[in-house]
């Protein structure tokens, strides 16, 4: 099976380390072999959250400069600030939905213009998708499945080695009951909108 490295970022709150855990358990249950390192920075002050997931007997834990074969990231501007994990040949799929940073609010940064960085992204790697997850997770029924509708849109573009079915067995398996449906749903919105 061909290797991937899957960068996944976001703010602390929106799943992140969820979402590392789902792609785990779906590659676990296709006997891929898979590594998942996280880097948790002040996640509770919506700080930066970073996963790594390595499919395909990757040993290392870290993805490098230039060497993701996927950014898949919850908030705009954490898209940004991994492009440089990412090549020309990288798929990158964000969430269009920003959350603003404390300093932005203060008045002591701007949040920068993202319809030029879409852009500059569509033209510069190989796919690009940009998404409204918030959106689509409110409408499955939740507002915190932004990382299930972001790991749907991961799954519609059919780059991963399994299919939207295993990862619905894999959100059965894994979330908590009461929120399987709308999970499910989410993950459904989320292939749909790359399609």
């Amino acid at each position: 099976m061909d290797r991937k490295r899957i960068l996944i970022t976001g703010v602390g709150g929106q799943g992140n380390l969820l979402a590392a855990r789902l792609l785990g358990h779906a590659a676990i249950t296709m006997d891929i072999p898979v590594r998942i390192s996280e880097v948790h920075g002040m996640a509770q002050r919506g700080g930066v959250v970073e996963s790594a997931v390595m499919l395909g007997g990757i040993e290392s834990p870290i993805i490098s400069r230039g060497q993701a074969d996927v950014l898949l990231s919850f908030e705009p501007l954490e898209t940004l600030r991994s492009l440089n994990k990412c090549s020309s040949k990288s798929t990158v799929i964000t969430n269009t939905r920003p959350i603003v940073p404390f300093t932005v609010k203060l008045g002591q940064a701007e949040y920068p213009e993202m319809d030029e960085w879409f852009s500059f992204m569509e033209k510069n790697f190989a796919r690009f998708h940009a998404i409204d997850a918030d959106a689509m997770a409110r409408e499955a029924g939740t507002a915190k499945a932004v990382n299930v509708v972001m790991l749907g849109a991961l799954i519609g573009t059919g780059i991963l080695p399994f299919s939207r079915a295993v990862m619905e067995e894999t959100i059965k398996n894994v979330v908590k009951p009461k929120f399987v449906d709308a999970n499910i749903k989410a993950l459904g919105l989320g292939a749909e909108a790359v399609q």
